[in-house]
């Protein structure tokens, strides 16, 4: 897999559009920051870090779990997810430059050099990085 980010986003895409209440996907530490920030959004319930059963019914490697969200009358809280920097085209953003999704309704998460963290977070902090994802 040369994208694993868009994977992710991919699965949380069309499991909120299939309604489904968890959505689980390989672990690494980038992709539980992403989600620690999306449930600090609001966005998940929760996530967790599966670890594989002693008989092997889970799989050989750990597991990401993610707990969808929804409205109180069953309607979508995420109804966009859009990579932005991807393997092939970088995108990075000054402290000065780093964008609103939305007119400030969306989150835009970045890489920088204090770790992961909202696009709202970065300007606080100073600091600018790499897109990776924007969500609304």
């Amino acid at each position: 897999m040369t994208d694993p980010i868009a994977d992710m986003l991919t699965r949380i895409r069309n499991a909120v559009t299939a309604k489904h209440t968890r959505v689980d996907m390989p672990v690494s530490r980038l992709k539980v920051e992403i989600a620690r920030i999306l449930q600090d959004e609001g966005y998940l319930q929760g996530y967790k870090v599966v670890e594989p059963a002693a008989d092997g019914t889970a799989g050989p490697v750990k597991t990401l779990r993610l707990f969808l969200k929804y409205g109180p009358h069953g309607e979508k809280l995420i109804t966009g997810v859009a990579r932005i920097s991807r393997p092939g085209r970088r995108v990075y953003f000054g402290r000065d430059d780093v964008p609103e999704v939305l007119a400030g309704l969306g989150t835009s998460i970045l890489t920088t050099s204090r770790g992961v963290m909202t696009g709202r977070a970065a300007v606080k902090a100073g600091v600018g990085g790499e897109v990776l994802c924007n969500i609304w």
